[in-house]
């Protein structure tokens, strides 16, 4: 705390946590020391960049009065963080019942004879604050249980939505390789059975032949059997 004889300030360096493409505002608290109305005006040495509400003003006695100052959204951090910027608070002793309209420069000068303080303040950018981020529990090192358990029930889901599209169409394959072998098979039957039939019907035909002919074969029976092999032949593929 700035301490005078009229009014005392507080902070006495401005700090600003700085961010890029920001409003900034940090405040100051003047009091009023003395029974006296006390009349302030604060200037700067860089007007452009800061914005000061109330830059005029009287602090009843006694009283304290806060004073905003913001700077303007910069677009480009200064070197290492470091400002050059000052702030100058003059106060002096006012009559009493003056409004801040009427405050003038004159007031605050000493060769008019009045009382008159200064005060300088820096300014300092600091880092902004940040929030602390969450603890994890379970384990000191930052590695939680709790969290790889999630993780892995997270992979297990995803791999899960993927088994039952697989699964599905395994059984759908295997569904249509168990009615292709049925078929095959039932196939595979019905041309054992016809071979069986056609294998009668040429026993029978062969001692048909032989009754006839005395034991020799016509060529029909032979155009026959040849007929028969043809039907065999396929089926047996």
């Amino acid at each position: 705390m700035s301490t005078g004889e009229l009014l005392s300030v507080e902070p006495q360096e401005l700090e600003f946590p700085f961010e890029l493409k920001k409003q900034i505002s940090c405040s100051m608290q003047l009091t009023n020391k003395t029974n006296n109305h006390v009349a302030f005006k604060v200037k700067t040495t860089n007007p452009k960049k800061y914005c000061v509400r109330p830059n005029t003003g009287v602090v009843l006695p006694y009283a304290s009065c806060d004073v905003i100052v913001t700077m303007q959204a910069q677009k480009e951090a200064p070197p290492d963080m470091q400002c050059k910027d000052k702030f100058l608070l003059q106060s002096a002793v006012a009559t009493p019942g003056i409004a801040p309209k009427d405050i003038t420069p004159e007031l605050f000068s000493k060769d008019s004879g009045n009382q008159v303080e200064e005060c300088k303040l820096k300014v300092n950018y600091v880092a902004p604050h940040q929030p602390p981020s969450p603890v994890r529990e379970g384990s000191e090192e930052g590695s939680s249980p709790r969290a790889s358990i999630s993780d892995n029930v997270t992979v297990n889901t995803n791999d899960s939505s993927s088994v039952p599209r697989g699964f599905a169409e395994s059984n759908e394959k295997l569904s249509e390789t168990r009615s292709l072998i049925s078929r095959l098979t039932e196939e595979k039957n019905s041309a054992v059975q016809q071979k069986n039939k056609l294998h009668q019907e040429l026993e029978m035909l062969r001692r048909q032949g032989n009754k006839t002919s005395g034991g020799g074969v016509s060529l029909i029976t032979v155009l026959f059997i040849g007929l028969l092999g043809i039907i065999l032949g396929y089926y047996l593929k």
